[in-house]
């Protein structure tokens, strides 16, 4: 294997020390806001108790959409008035379309591995070490459905999970990608490695620029830290590699969302390029 590294900054080529994070109450129902979300959940048949519009809100190709899925899988449509979506809404730009649904239905490792073979690509998922953010949740989520990943990996603890934020930043892409939350991070890091996945950590400190890493083009695993706290030293020790993102700037920093969208799109390029496309 290619070496293992040591402490140091990580994530988003962020610095500092780990704080603690503040654990999400688990939903017993869940708000999707937003026409993209909405119509993405329905688009992928996730669950849903009811969709609910906004009364007087301008018809749209994505709404009329949204209401033909919605009458084609006999999902409740709900008229009600403007107060009623802020309400549900809490604040989130909701483009007057909110639905409810059950609680998130979280995978497993085994379930985004199964959906690797069998579409016959090479597994290829990212994991989040500390993110606490519900935007960066989502924005990474969205990048990663975007270039193909086939899961999400988080912790259960000290980790943002799917909330209506979460799930508006994603702008739908959570509909579509799998989200596994596990108990301990480390130990699914060593879960992925014995069937054959690499881990490649984000480290402002790594020796080795993400660039030049020839894991890139195997079955990998991405992990990926909180902005401004990194990985912590556990999950650095447990990554077959680690690698930085080259800056030659003065800022020596960059978000978490953007720096796992700039790795995930190396990802593929190599991909495609080994690919002949």
């Amino acid at each position: 294997m290619s070496s293992r590294g040591g402490g140091g900054r990580g994530g988003g080529q962020t610095r500092g020390g780990r704080g603690r994070g503040r654990r999400e109450p688990i939903p017993t129902e869940r708000v999707v806001v937003g026409l993209h979300p909405v119509r993405e959940l329905l688009r992928a048949g996730g669950e849903l108790r009811a969709v609910h519009v906004s009364a007087g809100r301008d018809r749209s190709d994505v709404l009329d959409e949204l209401l033909a899925l919605a009458a084609e899988r006999t999902v409740p449509v709900r008229e009600v008035e403007r107060d009623r979506i802020e309400e549900l809404a809490e604040g989130l730009v909701h483009q007057g379309v909110v639905a409810t649904a059950p609680p998130f239905p979280y995978a497993s490792l085994d379930d985004v591995l199964r959906r690797a073979r069998a579409l016959d690509e090479l597994p290829l998922l990212v994991a989040l070490d500390g993110v606490t953010d519900p935007h960066n949740l989502g924005s990474i989520a969205r990048t990663a459905e975007a270039v193909g990943a086939h899961g999400l990996v988080v912790p259960s603890r000290r980790a943002a999970g799917v909330t209506p934020t979460a799930e508006k930043a994603a702008a739908g892409a959570l509909a579509h990608l799998p989200l596994v939350r596990v108990p301990n991070l480390v130990r699914a890091l060593k879960d992925l490695q014995g069937v054959g996945v690499w881990s490649v950590g984000l480290d402002a400190d790594a020796p080795q620029s993400l660039f030049d890493s020839s894991l890139l083009d195997e079955p990998v695993v991405l992990v990926v830290g909180s902005e401004g706290q990194g990985l912590a030293r556990l999950s650095q020790v447990a990554c077959d590699s680690l690698v930085n993102l080259p800056m030659h700037g003065r800022i020596g920093s960059l978000n978490a969302s953007v720096a796992a969208a700039v790795a995930l799109y190396e990802i593929l390029r190599r991909r495609n390029d080994t690919d002949g496309i």
